[in-house]
């Protein structure tokens, strides 16, 4: 069972309905009490989510989150779980929305709903120091790790083949650019954010970004589940108003700089 991490000073009582054994999660004072809507996320793709020493949630997406649901009037937990679980825990229930750097996808949004945008991202290939290449074609019969399930994953698949076993996946963006790092792989493919966070703090002279490779824009939104149009308002409503406010653009500046 996942363990989720209270984001705001509330008791929980956790109560057996009497049918269907499903848990609800109501607020001290018994029934009608305002709902506590439980958000996924993987933090394991640092600076948006990670796990600081004392075990606490932190990171963009983490402190964007709280202010979106503050400006909605909704109440939030937020539970760390596996990449490859996260899509399965919304669709049964274990969580009610996701945020967790999830590109917008014709493909997800056949599953799943999702808010406005809220962060434009691109993907990267990373080399090792002092290796180029001139276009994204010539990963072909090389090595190459990525975050299983991510975009990623998908681009390189098209290059290589989905059954490639040239792709290496990794629970983490972080652990596939550490396996570059070690020389496992010949080259990472990974979101900007999460590759310039690496790269800044840990491997700025053994990994290079190569310049001059161009993939679509993608952006992040917040996915619910389909259909879920009433909390899908209340976090569009929320967005705008974090945006409108500035709290977004000191957010984004806290941990992106300025652009």
């Amino acid at each position: 069972m996942k363990r989720y991490i209270k984001s705001l000073a509330v008791v929980l009582t956790l109560v057996l309905a009497a049918c269907g054994g499903k848990t609800d999660t109501v607020a001290e004072g018994g029934a009608g009490a305002d709902k506590v809507y439980r958000m996924g996320v993987n933090a394991a793709f640092a600076p948006f989510e990670s796990v600081a020493a004392d075990g606490k949630l932190q990171g963009f997406e983490i402190e964007l989150a709280q202010a979106v649901a503050d400006a909605a009037g909704m109440k939030v937990e937020m539970g760390n779980t596996p990449w490859e679980g996260i899509f399965n825990g919304l669709a049964n229930g274990d969580s009610d929305f996701l945020m967790s750097a999830i590109t917008i996808t014709e493909q997800r949004k056949a599953s799943m709903d999702f808010s406005e945008p809220y962060f434009e991202a691109t993907q990267l290939v990373v080399l090792p120091s002092g290796k180029n290449i001139a276009k994204a074609e010539e990963l072909k019969g090389m090595k190459v790790s990525v975050l299983a399930g991510s975009t990623g994953d998908t681009i390189a698949q098209k290059l290589m083949g989905a059954t490639s076993t040239d792709i290496k996946r990794f629970e983490s963006l972080d652990l596939a650019l550490k396996e570059l790092e070690n020389g496992g792989v010949q080259a990472t493919i990974g979101d900007n954010g999460v590759v310039a966070n690496f790269i800044t703090h840990n491997g700025g002279d053994k990994l290079a970004v190569i310049e001059g490779i161009d993939f679509d824009k993608e952006y992040y939104g917040i996915a619910v589940r389909k259909g879920d149009t009433e909390l899908l308002e209340k976090i569009n409503g929320g967005i705008r108003k974090v945006k409108e406010e500035g709290t977004y653009q000191k957010i984004y500046e806290k941990y992106f700089g300025k652009v």
